[in-house]
């Protein structure tokens, strides 16, 4: 993470704290404290993983002329597909037709797979990209998985 700007690491660094606390209140906390904590680590979650969507929208969208034309669909295609499982997600918890342990599960599984389009879009991107996002999803995927289970 050294070879990667001190903003994007710091601030990138930055964005794990939402969840480092959801996960503390969860396992240290009254037990009422459980449930919200929860619940606000799954929309954090949510928001970072649409973020994510849009930054991989980014990177299509200043890609080179030729690859933006037909040679980058599955990247305009991928940075949609966070925003469709996080929103869907959020509306069957809140319908109650998917717990709250479920939706971490699928948030947190989703951050660590979505190291795939980084890692594929990576040619596109700084060098540093990746020593960037390998850690952060991988530290936001794990603390999202590990609330599941408080």
């Amino acid at each position: 993470m050294q070879s990667v700007p001190r903003w994007p690491r710091w601030l990138g660094l930055l964005g794990l704290v939402p969840q480092i606390a959801c996960t503390l209140i969860a396992f240290l906390a009254p037990a009422a404290w459980r449930t919200p904590a929860q619940d606000c680590a799954a929309i954090y979650a949510t928001l970072i993983f649409t973020f994510l969507g849009g930054t991989w929208w980014g990177i299509a969208a200043a890609a080179p002329a030729a690859e933006r034309r037909g040679g980058l669909a599955w990247a305009w295609i991928a940075a949609i597909v966070p925003s469709l499982i996080a929103a869907g997600g959020l509306v069957a918890h809140t319908f109650d037709w998917l717990p709250i342990e479920a939706l971490l599960l699928m948030l947190g599984a989703s951050l660590l797979m979505a190291l795939g389009v980084d890692a594929r879009l990576a040619a596109l991107t700084p060098r540093w990209w990746l020593h960037l996002r390998a850690p952060l999803s991988i530290g936001l995927g794990g603390l999202t998985l590990a609330i599941a289970f408080a």
